[in-house]
């Protein structure tokens, strides 16, 4: 199919007239391949005139470079996660050789800053068996945040918003943005309700924020909650 050109005398011909002629008429440099040969363009790079062909060939390097960096960012963001498997796997393995369950909450609050890089790590527990009620990390919770901490189906992350869970850091003026994961016994998104709340900090603010994905942080809440489930 080939579409005709406007008379130039009745109706002056536009660019775009030209693209749909060319558009159509696909044989048109099959007629006229000498043409190929005479066209130039503008090398956006050096902003000299180059031959169809060459500027053809770069534009296929940029799009070779751009497959390039996202293959890269594929491997690196494979490498990171295989990097956080270890660390979740080997702090897995620890919680289930700990035998002090005095000295739980602590293990957990010390490896998770080691092995995740969290600068304040919090951790309270509530209806726990009568030999632990009087621990420090069963105690200093208010019903308020209970019921906070039952009504999380999933970890918020965010800024802080003066959350009770950030007076149990050691420097809560330095807690910019919080995770805070709810502990609870089963599949963290149940509906059981919490028996404890595990706060992580940082002082960038985006370290946690509200966009950024929490899968990671529900599978550190549920080794969690497994392993502080035995204080009960």
């Amino acid at each position: 199919m080939t579409t005709s050109i406007p008379h130039p005398l009745t109706n002056p011909i536009t660019e775009d007239d030209i693209a749909n002629y060319l558009v159509n008429s696909p044989d048109f440099f099959e007629r006229h391949a000498e043409l190929l040969a005479t066209i130039r363009l503008t090398s956006p790079h050096s902003h000299r005139t180059v031959s169809l062909q060459e500027r053809q060939a770069e534009m296929l390097r940029e799009k070779i470079k751009g497959l390039e960096h996202r293959i890269m960012d594929m491997i690196r963001h494979g490498n990171e996660n295989a990097i956080l498997s270890d660390k979740l796997l080997h702090w897995a393995r620890g919680l289930c050789l700990a035998n002090d369950l005095l000295e739980l909450p602590d293990q957990i609050v010390k490896e998770i800053q080691a092995q995740f890089s969290v600068p304040q790590v919090g951790v309270k527990v509530w209806d726990v068996a009568p030999e632990f009620e009087n621990t420090e990390f069963a105690q200093g919770v208010s019903d308020d945040a209970k019921l906070f901490a039952s009504s999380l189906s999933e970890p918020f992350c965010g800024v802080n918003a003066g959350f009770e869970a950030v007076s149990w850091l050691p420097a809560p003026q330095a807690a910019a943005s919080l995770a805070i994961l709810p502990l609870r016994v089963g599949q963290l998104k149940g509906v059981t309700p919490a028996f404890g709340l595990l706060v992580l900090a940082s002082p960038d603010e985006q370290r946690f924020n509200s966009t950024m994905g929490t899968d990671f942080l529900v599978h550190v809440a549920e080794l969690a909650s497994a392993a502080l489930s035995r204080l009960r």
